[in-house]
């Protein structure tokens, strides 16, 4: 994956609250997205997506707030300028990675005759304080339906190989970012709530597949997508070996993946996010159709 050298990032979208060593177990967040609190937890909880229940919230929102010392948002604009930063460090990929999807988003939203409002990720270190509670890096990334943002702690791309198996790559991490966009999709359009039990055809499975199709359809368009500052598209290259390590890291992330690395049985009656072979299929569908349309999983 390549961005266009001279392109301007814009960083006001990504708010920097690391503090300390990067760190982190993967998960999601209603929240929705991922999650591993411990090793069963995690297999039977959520590798990518959830919501204010799931952490103890108390129903109000909160301003996000991480440990450590933390990096002003200066800090990162002042690391994160052009592609050229993107193209050589993984935060500043973030920046523009954030950038392509929520531009991508903003003009479909738009031809759709709806506005899109745009949603800031956050990143932090170890734990975070959300608009749907407390939680830490043992969730991993997620989206906060009750602050409208997207929580990643950095650590969990290491983890994604380490613990998962994924052969990793900026591409993965790409996937995984604009899953969690596709939950935001999914809450300015109403169908978050359909997210609910778990099973093979539960509504929190589909809703993950969903999000997978969503993240395949920005995929499809990423190198065409203009940005609103220069008209050019911020991507200018997606190699196939790219779309292979999205589709590996879906796979890494697929319920009976992890239950039978973690528990060394598979139970289908547990899932909420769906199969390896699930969530390749929904990204592959969204990849090779560009059509929101085509990301249905609940028809």
């Amino acid at each position: 994956m390549q961005f266009d050298d001279d392109a301007a990032l814009d960083t006001s979208e990504v708010q920097d609250n690391r503090g300390g060593a990067l760190g982190g177990i993967p998960g999601g967040g209603k929240t929705v997205g991922g999650g591993v609190v411990g090793l069963l937890v995690l297999v039977a909880s959520v590798v990518f997506g959830v919501d204010p229940g799931l952490f103890g919230s108390d129903g109000t929102a909160s301003s996000p707030t991480g440990t450590g010392s933390g990096r002003s948002a200066g800090d990162l604009a002042a690391n994160c300028r052009t592609g050229a930063d993107a193209n050589r460090k993984e935060e500043c990929r973030i920046v523009a990675v954030v950038d392509s999807v929520q531009a991508f988003w903003k003009q479909t939203e738009t031809a759709a005759g709806k506005s899109y409002e745009p949603a800031p990720t956050f990143l932090f270190t170890s734990s975070v304080n959300t608009g749907c509670g407390n939680a830490t890096s043992d969730v991993g990334p997620f989206y906060c339906s009750a602050d409208d943002k997207v929580y990643l702690d950095l650590g969990f791309f290491n983890d994604l190989s380490s613990k998962f198996g994924a052969k990793g790559g900026p591409f993965a991490e790409a996937y995984v970012i604009a899953h969690e966009y596709g939950h935001h999709i999914q809450d300015l359009s109403g169908t978050i709530s359909r997210g609910s039990g778990q099973g093979q055809n539960s509504g929190s499975v589909k809703l993950e597949l969903q999000a997978d199709c969503y993240a395949g359809v920005w995929a499809h368009h990423a190198t065409t997508t203009p940005d609103p500052r220069s008209g050019k598209p911020l991507i200018t290259e997606l190699t196939q070996d790219d779309i292979n390590r999205g589709l590996d890291a879906a796979a890494a992330v697929g319920d009976d993946r992890i239950q039978e690395r973690y528990q060394g049985k598979v139970t289908p009656d547990t899932w909420t996010h769906g199969s390896a072979s699930q969530r390749q299929q929904w990204f592959s569908t969204g990849y090779s159709s560009g059509s929101v349309a085509r990301c249905d999983t609940f028809g």
